[in-house]
């Protein structure tokens, strides 16, 4: 019956590949009539609201930094003046004036170590050392004073002055960087045969993951205290830090538990077969796989994490939103045009997430050929 069939149904051409800006215009917003109509809706809708909001934005709007310019175009125009005038005061938070430069130098390093170790040809063991002087530089030019007895030549700055970009980059950097290598271990331990090790990762998860953020950071910083001897209280800083680490491992565990179990029985069998002890089996076999079927879920969480970081003002440390509402809130020229200065910080964050959201696509093409 197959040739009589192949016969009626004729050979079928090959398909044809379109190029262009047309082709690819019409291959996503109207190859169906489904999507043709909501392609035809959201532009209707963008023609409505564009020229409104190019009205406000940036022809109405004024850009120098004259609240009393501000005030006349209230209501019509966007006052990017506040942006312009508190920018500093938005970016670097309560760091001294003067000594803003090194709050500057310290994300330029720090990005730039960020964007290197996102590079294949980087990924070398030089890399590791690289991150080491890194982290010692960013926090020494940020404190300044003396570092184990050895004067830095800068101006000794607190931590609880730290604010603004660099502080949400500390934070969201070390975090995740802490957290993850803790999650893995917490994750293998929910899944270890030995009772009492599943029990303690179990009751650590269950017990982080029923409390919010905000209860783990205001534990840290203010109840944390009351257990040490007088005398031997850490940096609120460095408690936060720790807090934020200990919270983000919790969730990162789960997520990558749920890699683990994806992994089929025997991958785990032949690894045995081969005479892998369970460490090599676990490093060699089974998490990379792992944490390769978990990409986007690990990514999601680390843009939460950076996200988060907003939470800190709690206990006093103005990150890029605190030192904003630091900013605004006690200049009261600038104080009605708030919206205007979020959208700034707004666009920040949205640069961090896009691109991170842009590396972890890039990273699932790279599995994939592998697969």
């Amino acid at each position: 019956m197959t040739a009589p069939v192949q016969a009626l149904k004729g050979a079928r051409l090959a398909p044809v590949q379109h190029h262009g800006i047309w082709a690819w215009a019409r291959e996503r917003f109207w190859a169906t009539p489904l999507s043709a109509l909501v392609s035809f809706v959201l532009l209707a809708c963008c023609a409505c609201l564009l020229p409104s909001l190019l009205q406000w934005s940036v022809i109405n709007a004024v850009f120098a930094p004259d609240a009393d310019a501000c005030q006349a175009a209230r209501g019509v125009g966007a006052c990017w003046g506040v942006v312009a005038e508190k920018y500093r005061a938005i970016l670097f938070g309560r760091y001294p004036f003067d000594e803003q430069w090194r709050p500057l130098l310290a994300c330029a390093l720090l990005l730039g170590l960020l964007v290197a170790s996102c590079i294949p040809k980087f990924w070398r063991r030089s890399l590791a050392t690289a991150w080491l002087w890194v982290s010692l530089l960013f926090f020494v030019l940020l404190g300044g004073g003396t570092w184990w007895g050895i004067p830095t030549g800068l101006t000794a700055v607190r931590s609880d002055l730290w604010g603004g970009l660099p502080l949400t980059l500390l934070l969201a950097t070390l975090s995740i960087a802490l957290s993850f290598p803790l999650s893995i271990f917490i994750a293998l331990g929910r899944q270890s045969q030995m009772p009492a090790v599943r029990s303690v990762c179990t009751v650590y998860v269950e017990l982080v993951r029923g409390v919010p953020l905000i209860s783990v950071l205001f534990m840290a910083s203010f109840m944390f205290p009351l257990l040490l001897p007088t005398g031997s209280l850490p940096d609120v800083l460095l408690r936060v830090l720790v807090g934020m680490s200990l919270f983000a491992a919790a969730y990162t565990a789960e997520i990558v538990r749920g890699g683990l179990q994806a992994i089929p029985r025997g991958q785990i069998e032949a690894a045995y077969s081969l005479g892998l002890s369970y460490w090599q089996m676990q490093f060699r076999v089974v998490l990379p796989q792992a944490l390769a079927y978990v990409v986007p879920s690990l990514m999601n969480h680390f843009i939460s994490i950076f996200k988060d970081t907003s939470l800190v003002t709690i206990v006093s440390l103005y990150e890029l939103t605190g030192a904003l509402g630091l900013a605004i809130s006690g200049d009261p020229n600038w104080r009605p045009f708030k919206i205007e200065a979020y959208l700034f910080i707004t666009l920040i964050y949205f640069s961090f997430c896009f691109a991170m959201s842009r590396y972890s696509l890039w990273v699932e093409r790279q599995i994939s050929r592998v697969r």
